[in-house]
């Protein structure tokens, strides 16, 4: 049965349920008309019996209710009167021939039984009359091959019909269902012709709006899902190349010079700290990208903790007070008393330490990290006095390797505020460029 195609199993399971409701309607028939068979033969009994009972009950000879007897003939049916006990007064069936039935125990509704000189079995009725002061008991009988040779017809004719209904309807049922199945066909055909190399290749939809149509709708909604993944990571690789390639380059470029000739210890020890700093860049990358990674397998760890913000933020503040009083600038807290909330501290602190050293890098004036609670949820801000994001560039702001100076080589990697969103995300939250116009170097997060 597994080697079977879809097609076959359908056609024989259509040839099944055929065969089934072929059998029960038979049966059916069968029955019903057995039954309206017996019934009239029972009417054709019982009004012979009510025509001899009049006869028999009037005083008399039972033989001259002879004449009423019927056909001679006991395949046409049969008569007798009987007495009490059991004797024959009269009858239509040959002589010799005896009662048909025991008068000690006279049958009250119809029975079949065989007699003799009647072929097969006869259904007999018999009533008890008083007649002349006696008790008499009129039956009348019938034979049953009529109705049975009626019956076999009907049993023949299914038994001969249902095989060829069920072959016919099973190749319809075949051709049905290479038919509805041929979008299938065509699916899996184009589904094995289909690669990651080429973009844009989709199944075929069928015409009609059914199951079919929309599991192919439906995979091909998963081929687009599919291929925009794989075109984030294929840019996600590019960008991530492109980041790497310069400090590498740096790198070797300083360890090359520290070892060539001629060079005293003071230009050795300048390439070998700018090598450090390149190695500790590649390194703040390598941690970002693989925050980002996690952050898009949906497996950003978190370490939920009831966390006081005032602190937090105090933390925060600390970390870059030293960088903004070498540029004459200041850093400030705002943040309400006793303000708490379930987060993860360090990715917090990481969150607004990227936004800071961002405001620091291309804002002006004071930063302020301020917490505040709303109906919204628990809202964090960083801010400056500066002029905010460039043009255009807000909207694509919190995407991976994107600078507000495109022409920009040198600095960041273009991931911190990428980094930014997955951690917001990660806590179920969300972050946006503020719309203030008082405060439009802004950036706000919402947990």
């Amino acid at each position: 049965m597994s080697r079977l195609s879809i097609r076959a199993r359908l056609a024989l399971a259509f040839a099944v349920a055929l065969l089934f409701v072929l059998a029960l309607a038979g049966g059916f028939v069968y029955l019903r008309v057995g039954e309206t068979l017996t019934a009239g033969l029972d009417e054709r009994l019982e009004t012979q019996v009510a025509e001899l009972a009049a006869t028999a009950a009037r005083p008399g000879d039972p033989g001259d209710a002879e004449p009423l007897l019927g056909p001679t003939d006991p395949e046409d049916g049969f008569s007798q009167i009987l007495g009490a006990n059991g004797e024959v007064l009269a009858s239509s069936l040959a002589p010799g021939a005896g009662a048909v039935i025991d008068t000690a125990a006279p049958p009250d509704a119809a029975v079949e039984r065989p007699v003799v000189g009647v072929d097969g079995e006869a259904r007999i009725v018999a009533a008890e009359v008083e007649g002349g002061g006696q008790q008499r008991i009129i039956v009348a009988g019938v034979s049953t091959d009529d109705r049975a040779e009626a019956l076999a017809g009907i049993g023949g004719a299914f038994a001969l019909g249902a095989p060829v209904a069920v072959i016919l309807a099973s190749g319809l049922g075949y051709l049905l269902a290479a038919r509805s199945l041929a979008p299938v066909e065509a699916i899996r055909r184009r589904a094995g012709e289909i690669t990651l190399a080429r973009d844009g290749e989709r199944l075929p939809l069928p015409r009609a709006d059914d199951e079919i149509h929309r599991l192919a709708a439906t995979l091909n909604s998963m081929l687009e899902r599919i291929e925009a993944s794989l075109a984030r990571e294929r840019e996600f690789v590019a960008d991530a190349s492109h980041e790497l390639r310069t400090p590498l380059a740096i790198l070797r470029a300083e360890l090359e010079l520290a070892q060539s000739p001629g060079r005293d210890a003071g230009e050795m020890r300048a390439a070998l700290r700018s090598a450090e700093e390149e190695a500790e860049r590649l390194t703040r990358l390598a941690e970002d990208l693989l925050l980002i990674a996690r952050s898009d397998d949906g497996g950003l760890p978190l370490k939920l903790e009831a966390v006081e913000l005032g602190p937090l933020l105090e933390r925060v503040r600390r970390r870059f007070a030293p960088r903004a009083e070498e540029e004459g600038r200041k850093i400030l807290v705002e943040a309400g008393a006793e303000l708490e909330a379930e987060l993860d501290p360090m990715r917090i602190e990481q969150c607004l330490g990227n936004l800071v050293d961002n405001a620091l890098a291309h804002g002006e004036g004071t930063v302020v990290i301020a917490a505040s609670r709303d109906v919204d949820g628990l809202r964090l801000a960083v801010r400056d006095e500066g002029t905010g994001f460039p043009p255009g560039f807000a909207d694509r702001a919190f995407e991976r390797f994107t600078r507000g100076d495109a022409g920009r080589t040198e600095g960041g990697s273009g991931l911190g505020l990428a980094i930014v969103r997955a951690i917001a995300e990660a806590h179920g939250g969300t972050v946006r460029v503020g719309s203030s116009s008082s405060h439009p170097a802004s950036v706000e997060v919402t947990l």
